[in-house]
């Protein structure tokens, strides 16, 4: 008897806590674990950039993997500039078939690693 009044409280104290949202990815559009949570400065900070966007970690390595600070702080300040770059359009189709945990290595382009 007593395991079924303490499970029954517990229950309502779990139903009592306010209930969050799921973060989404703006990128990729699916469900972004706790743990796989980066903050991407929309304008690099080394630019003066202060608002963030929550984006799974893949996919904010992606980004800078393709892009440098310069090109983000002057062409790709928002989440709309960043989905119209042809290679970060392909990574994001490529990305959303994957599961929500789903994590991979992110590799430097040729043209940042010269």
């Amino acid at each position: 008897m007593t395991g079924k009044i303490r499970r029954r409280l517990i229950a309502a104290r779990l139903d009592a806590l306010p209930r969050r949202e799921p973060v989404v990815c703006p990128l990729c559009g699916r469900p972004v674990p706790a743990a796989e949570q980066d903050a991407h400065h929309l304008v690099p900070r080394s630019h003066g950039g202060k608002h963030t966007a929550i984006l799974h970690r893949i996919c904010h390595r992606q980004i800078h993997a393709l892009l440098t600070e310069t090109e983000l702080a002057k062409h790709y300040k928002t989440i709309e500039a960043l989905l119209a770059h042809p290679e970060i359009a392909a990574f994001v189709a490529w990305v959303s078939t994957k599961p929500e945990g789903f994590y991979g290595r992110s590799r430097k382009s040729q043209r940042l690693r010269r």
